[in-house]
This record gives C-alpha cells, structure tokens and sequence, in this order.
C-alpha cells in the first residue's frame, strides 16, 4: 500500500497551471513544511514535501490554499528520476494529493497568512458574511439569544 498522511504549513502560495486539451485539467504544486518532533544529528527539525493536487484537487488548492495555511494532506507517493541541464541523472520525490484538509480553524489561518484585513481589532468580521456578530477564539459566531432569523453561511 502506498499511502501517506502530512500535516504542515505551505511554504508558498500553490502554483497552478492547466494542461492542454479538450477538458483542461487544474495541476497545482506547492510545498508543505512538516516539523519534526525530535530534530535529527545535523540539527533539522523541518522536512519539505512537494505535493502536486490535480483535478478537483488541484482546483481547491488553487482557490483557497495560501501560504502559511496549515494543512492536512493524505495521498500516495511517486519517485523517479530526470536527467537535468548538465546531463545529471536527479531524483525526484513528490506526493499526489488525494485529500486536502485545513487542519486549523479559519480565523487562525487569517491570521497566520496576514490577510486579517477582515477582522476588527474587537474580534468582528466585517462584510456580509457576519452582519456585526462577535466571534469567539474558534472563529464561530456568537449569534445573541434573542435571534429569531439565523442566516447560515
């Protein structure tokens, strides 16, 4: 069985492409930085992995993956081998996507990726989505008591 489960952070925002053809399909590439819980002899205590997400998959990432976001990814891994520019036969080592999870709550993810432009200082989100409610440190609404129409989000 080939099969593999990392949790980390995205070094950088997903690159995307789309191949060629009738039904083009989405190929994104990203690297997720997964720590270790002991650091190794030589003092690395963080390994990179290059996930590539095609498909539905790579159109998620594509949508809402940003850098720093920490993610919970399960797939399988394929190795191989190119020849580069110098004629130097290199190894390579990376992991398709199956399943892309975020492994954190979204308002810890605002603020890990600086995008906390949507969020007061007092803790409100500003925009339709949350029409003047309070969130609480999980980043769920705090609907008052006396609320009779619930809009669901």
């Amino acid at each position: 069985m080939n099969k593999i489960l990392l949790m980390g952070r995205l070094t950088a925002d997903p690159e995307v492409r789309y191949s060629q053809g009738e039904k083009p399909v989405a190929i994104a590439r990203y690297s997720l930085a997964v720590d270790k819980k002991q650091k190794r002899d030589d003092g690395i205590k963080t390994d990179f992995f290059r996930i590539v997400a095609l498909g539905h998959q790579g159109e998620f990432a594509e949508k809402y993956l940003r850098k720093g976001m920490k993610m919970l990814v399960t797939g399988h891994v394929q190795t191989g081998s190119y020849v580069n520019r110098d004629g130097v036969k290199m190894p390579f080592f990376e992991v398709f996507a199956e399943e892309q999870e975020f492994a954190e709550n979204k308002k810890a993810n605002v603020e890990v990726t600086a995008t906390a432009a949507s969020v007061s200082a007092g803790g409100q989100r500003t925009g339709r989505q949350n029409p003047g409610y309070t969130t609480d440190n999980d980043g769920f609404i705090t609907v008052p008591e006396d609320e009779d129409d619930l809009l669901f989000i």
